[in-house]
């Protein structure tokens, strides 16, 4: 005779051993025993998931881990690092209020400012991170927060962040940063001053371009509880599975993140030698425009980005990319993998050639989220591309 049971009532196996690897856990919904049990667990006397658009198990392992990374309680990990930003600034933010944001944030960001926050009623400003004067003339009486990125894509130029904290201190405003390009690694925000931190965990933090994610945490609980609430009401849910996939990343970031560091030096001081080269920037250069900055606030932890510029337009632009045949040219950053991009088309592409040119960037400008590779292979391939861009 067989055994019949119901659907999804087989109980999982009993073992006395337990997984190494953290298990992966996609059920959407959590049953519970009783309707006194779901309310225990909604109001907080019970721990326990109903639904994971709420809260899963996965993205809550991982948002312990970052938590302990960025010395936050009580942070969200969420469906990608927009995601994240828009929980940041929705749940502190309401119409009549004026966010004020760096100049040279992440092209979303500014695209966030420019046309989704205005459409709400909520006003918002540009100003110079790295000059807390410029920062200070261009707060309102109606500003509730700051946005800004501790090292700015792709310019990489270093904000002043202990001097925005302390205006944000002395105005009441809400500082927050997003430290996706720095990572925990090189500065923890929150030690500075910052009251929210953000990151794009998709890149250096997963580090395998296979994760889309987000983060975002902060000092207080109110705050933490608010993101919470517009995160879930938004549906800004973060997948299992790639919260697996991010944890399991995390495991090598330190290791991953220190060769990367080391590269990028070897790389930016090759680079700066070659000809048709018009500019290196790498916040580990003593030719760097915040070099003081960058040693108070980062010291030697001067990350994985490089930027520079060759002489040409998009012919040449073209050309370096063509040869750099073993370089991937991705809008993206943070893989274990070197990646190219090109500001003018991708992160950047927004803007008029003038508005990018008074960032600085012109059709010659390339940003380089540098890999694990070897080092010695790393400079051979661009100093072949530089060259191949050189040519007639």
């Amino acid at each position: 005779m067989t055994d019949k049971t119901l659907v999804r009532r087989t109980p999982w196996p009993a073992s006395d051993s337990w997984p190494v690897c953290t298990p992966l856990q996609p059920s959407v919904v959590y049953a519970s025993e009783s309707p006194d049990a779901l309310d225990d667990m909604y109001e907080g006397r019970a721990e326990g998931y109903a639904y994971a658009r709420e809260a899963h198990p996965n993205a809550d392992v991982l948002a312990a881990k970052l938590d302990g990374m960025e010395g936050v309680q009580g942070g969200i990990v969420l469906g990608s690092g927009m995601a994240a930003v828009t929980a940041a600034l929705l749940g502190v933010l309401k119409a009549g209020d004026h966010l004020l944001g760096g100049n040279q944030l992440y092209g979303r960001s500014l695209r966030m400012m420019s046309t989704e926050l205005p459409r709400m009623g909520i006003a918002t400003s540009l100003a110079d991170p790295t000059d807390v004067a410029a920062m200070e003339a261009a707060v309102r009486p109606e500003t509730r927060m700051i946005l800004i990125e501790v090292v700015s894509n792709p310019t990489l130029r270093v904000a002043d962040l202990e001097g925005i904290a302390a205006l944000c201190k002395r105005r009441g405003l809400v500082l927050a940063v997003d430290n996706t390009f720095t990572t925990p690694r090189a500065v923890r925000p929150l030690e500075h001053g910052a009251d929210i931190v953000i990151h794009s965990v998709t890149k250096l933090l997963a580090g395998h371009s296979d994760a889309t994610l987000g983060y975002v945490g902060a000092r207080d609980a109110d705050l933490n509880d608010a993101m919470l609430g517009v995160a879930q009401t938004l549906g800004l849910t973060a997948s299992p599975f790639d919260c697996w996939l991010a944890e399991r990343g995390l495991y090598s970031f330190e290791l991953r993140y220190d060769r990367a560091e080391e590269n990028a030096r070897a790389l930016a001081d090759h680079l700066h030698g070659l000809p048709g080269m018009t500019r290196v920037i790498y916040p580990g250069r003593p030719d760097h425009p915040d070099h003081n900055r960058v040693q108070g606030l980062l010291g030697s932890r001067t990350g994985n980005m490089v930027t520079f510029e060759i002489e040409g337009s998009r012919d040449a632009a073209n050309r370096l990319v063509r040869a750099a045949r073993n370089i991937a040219f991705a809008p993206t950053l943070g893989d274990i993998g070197t990646t190219l991009s090109h500001p003018a088309t991708s992160s950047h592409r927004g803007l008029t050639p003038e508005g990018r040119a008074a960032l600085g960037l012109s059709e010659g400008s390339f940003r380089v989220s540098v890999g694990v590779e070897p080092a010695d292979l790393l400079c051979t391939e661009f100093e072949a591309a530089v060259r191949a861009a050189a040519r007639d």
